[in-house]
């Protein structure tokens, strides 16, 4: 049955291949568990016993509560598509609580550090130098994932409506506005690809490799944090560090909640109210500074 569960979040569900390759991992963890353990031949056959042992070995081995949680999610959706394919009655996993975890606010960078990452003269003017330059200021500026930018073509930029066109989770498509600056930059950075390439199609992925080839994870983590390794050696350095402090930015500039939300193509507004507690603590700082009774 986890062939099945996996069919149904791949083209029913359309979740990403990051999420299929992690939910197969933990449902055939879990099945080697149980078949160790308990001699049981699947997932179907256990009990909230057999689950609870399987999440209480986990955390023996040191495992993070948030890795733990995760794997327990995992467990919680593939009984629930079992019970809505009437082959369980009752869900195991309905008694199995998620583990405590510390709250940790999203880190972000600097305006000023950003400033300094982004100015001209930190980047070569070639080709090279002009797509880790649009990395960097496109990751910041439009607030996409890291799979978007990788998977994002030439076809989907609009300079003259300046506006993007993101294909995000779940297939949804969203609209994101981009500044003048960019659309300059983008220029430059469409004139050093065609002089590479010869040519431009709209089909051609945005970023690629110094070969033209599609860029992939890595390349961009590599050109992320050798950046910001010159400028901001105090904070992570990821791709989606930058996602964070885009949204964070907005907030701190008093942007509308919801249109965060939107902008970023979170599902539901519980995911981005998180950078709201980066904010307010900006305003416990400004308060507790200039209030004569602080």
């Amino acid at each position: 049955m986890i062939d099945s569960f996996i069919n149904y979040l791949e083209f029913e569900k359309r979740s990403s291949a990051h999420t299929v390759l992690a939910y197969r991992k933990d449902l055939e963890q879990a099945a080697e568990f149980v078949h160790l353990s308990f001699e049981l031949a699947n997932l179907e056959s256990c009990t909230h016993a057999e689950l609870r042992a399987w999440i209480i070995d986990l955390v023996e081995q040191g495992m993070s509560a948030t890795t733990v949680n995760r794997k327990l999610a995992t467990l919680r959706s593939y009984f629930k598509f079992l019970l809505r394919s009437k082959v369980i009655t009752k869900d195991p996993t309905y008694k199995l609580k998620s583990l405590k975890t510390p709250k940790k606010l999203p880190d972000f960078v600097q305006e000023s550090t950003l400033e300094d990452v982004l100015k001209e003269e930190v980047y070569e003017p070639s080709f090279e130098g002009q797509r880790d330059r649009m990395v960097l200021e496109f990751l910041y500026l439009t607030g996409i994932r890291l799979s978007e930018l990788i998977h994002l073509k030439w076809k989907n930029l609009n300079l003259i409506e300046k506006q993007v066109k993101v294909l995000g989770k779940r297939q949804k498509e969203r609209i994101i506005p981009i500044t003048n600056g960019l659309v300059q930059n983008i220029i430059l950075y469409r004139k050093e690809f065609e002089e590479r390439f010869s040519k431009l199609d709209g089909n051609d992925y945005f970023i690629v490799s110094n070969k033209g080839e599609q860029s992939y994870p890595m390349m961009i983590y590599r050109t992320v944090r050798h950046y910001l390794d010159l400028f901001a050696q105090n904070t992570r350095r990821s791709p989606h560090i930058l996602r964070h402090t885009f949204a964070t930015h907005l907030l701190n500039k008093g942007a509308d909640l919801n249109a965060v939300k939107d902008l970023l193509g979170h599902a539901n507004l519980a995911a981005t109210q998180v950078y709201t507690h980066n904010t307010l603590e900006k305003l416990k700082a400004v308060f507790e500074q200039a209030h004569p009774k602080a």
